[in-house]
């Protein structure tokens, strides 16, 4: 089953259908998201986190499948498949999200939340902000609905119109303007993940 199909699923059904769509989908992209280690209480399985990531997708005005296959990809390949949303190594506080999120990030990410929003009235920047801060900052944004969101929120808001506008001519062009201009890392370590994206939406 493609995600094309998610496609339609998404402006026809409620949450749960499409959740149910796009299951398999995401333990293919993402394999160990098909179960979680006992004690791992960070990690989430593709059943858990399919209902977060498609309400994301919706609400972030994503439906090109082009643009849904790289942002799993790079969420399943910084997470560790949803094992992980704080950074591990080397364990820098403030640093998480399924998408793995650098504290400036979640920062703008947890102020455009309305829910999270009166919580960080007046605070503009990191800088300054005590390890503890900035967890407490991570643990805002990590809860599922939040973590789940994140890839999609950064792709709609924190990257340039041309990013997403590359993804139209060509999924490759565009992982690769994605990768190296707005998240601004290596794009190499990350095709592998992405070329199982691509097959498991049928690109």
């Amino acid at each position: 089953m493609k995600f094309i199909t998610l496609s339609a699923i998404l402006g026809l059904a409620g949450a749960s259908a499409a959740a149910l769509t796009a299951v398999p989908i995401i333990e293919k992209i993402a394999p160990k998201s098909k179960s979680c280690p006992s004690g791992n209480k960070d990690c989430r399985t593709a059943e858990q986190a399919a209902p977060f990531l498609i309400n994301a997708f919706k609400d972030y005005g994503i439906y090109d499948t082009k643009m849904m296959a790289a942002v799993l990809a790079l969420m399943a390949f910084e997470s560790g498949d949803f094992q992980y949303k704080r950074n591990q190594v080397p364990g820098r506080p403030g640093q998480g999200t399924a998408n793995m999120q650098m504290p400036n990030y979640n920062l703008l990410y947890a102020k455009s939340i309305p829910e999270l929003a009166s919580k960080f009235e007046g605070v503009d920047s990191v800088d300054g902000m005590s390890d503890d801060d900035l967890n407490k900052l991570l643990d805002a944004v990590t809860v599922d609905k939040y973590n789940f969101a994140s890839g999609a929120w950064f792709l709609a808001k924190q990257c340039k119109q041309d990013v997403r506008d590359a993804f139209k001519k060509d999924a490759d062009a565009g992982f690769k303007v994605y990768i190296e201009e707005c998240v601004g890392t290596e794009v190499e370590p990350r095709l592998e993940v992405f070329g199982v994206a691509k097959e498991a939406f049928g690109l």
